[in-house]
């Protein structure tokens, strides 16, 4: 498919690179957005596949896909991510979605694979994603550094077919991204003017559990559903409400104060 690119973001993936490529085997132009600090063999065994390999510095997940945006060059970018796998219906698909002239973007639903489990409640599907883009009408907003928003200029649609996401393997993985992806998400509250309150880190963390738990139905996947909704109630109701507060004690402390 001349007219579509394949971007992945990567960074010390060797596990994952060779079956996400493979996924995307029909694409003729294939670009791996390479974070600098990786270590391993990612990058070598990207580029004995045929795949572009284009080294990023890591700044946050918002400018490393819009760097993707501006490096590829087919009208229209599909965005993989490397533990995500592409099947031959979710392809075909994506054939017909770029011969539509009437969109410039498409969702695309994902199921996830957690722990071992293909989770389908508590907000775990279909967690539609905006991955197919037209490179032309599409950008992405900086402020958002993590769980990144696309700015279309044109309509937009939803396909049918489901991306496959090997999402967090084990306890650790989750645990390791989840510290990275609060901090982000610390600083875009920050920024947008949230200053927590002394009851928000439980107020937060109770909402967000009955949230999932309860309204979106995560009770129905088990014990791993009661596990996942303790742990995204933890990370982003306590723990972001304990960086902002971190955050503000620092801005009050760096406050000069006026002579008397």
């Amino acid at each position: 498919m001349p007219d579509l690119a394949v971007g992945i973001l990567a960074a010390n993936s060797e596990d994952d690179i060779g079956p996400c490529l493979e996924s995307v085997s029909w694409a003729q132009e294939r670009v791996v957005i390479l974070d600098t600090r990786s270590t391993d063999r990612t990058a070598e065994i990207a580029a004995s596949m045929g795949a572009h390999v284009v080294p990023h510095r890591f700044v946050d997940f918002a400018r490393q896909r819009q760097f993707g945006l501006q490096t590829v060059g087919s009208p229209w970018l599909f965005y993989l991510d490397v533990d995500e796998r592409v099947t031959p219906a979710l392809a075909h698909e994506l054939r017909e979605a770029i011969a539509d002239s009437g969109h410039v973007g498409w969702w695309v639903p994902r199921r996830n694979i957690i722990f071992g489990h293909e989770v389908r409640h508590g907000g775990w599907y279909p967690d539609y994603q905006l991955r197919l883009l037209r490179r032309d009408r599409a950008s992405y907003d900086l402020a958002r550094k993590v769980h990144e928003t696309v700015r279309l200029r044109g309509k937009e649609g939803f396909l049918r077919e489901p991306l496959i996401h090997h999402n967090y393997r084990t306890l650790g993985q989750f645990v390791r991204k989840q510290r990275q992806y609060v901090d982000m998400e610390a600083e875009i509250r920050w920024l947008a003017g949230v200053r927590p309150k002394p009851w928000t880190w439980l107020s937060q963390a109770v909402r967000e559990f009955w949230r999932r738990y309860v309204v979106l139905g995560g009770f129905k996947d088990g014990f791993i559903g009661l596990l996942l909704c303790a742990l995204v109630a933890y990370y982003y109701g306590s723990v972001v409400t304990w960086r902002l507060a971190a955050r503000w004690r620092r801005a009050i402390e760096d406050t000069p104060r006026s002579s008397p």
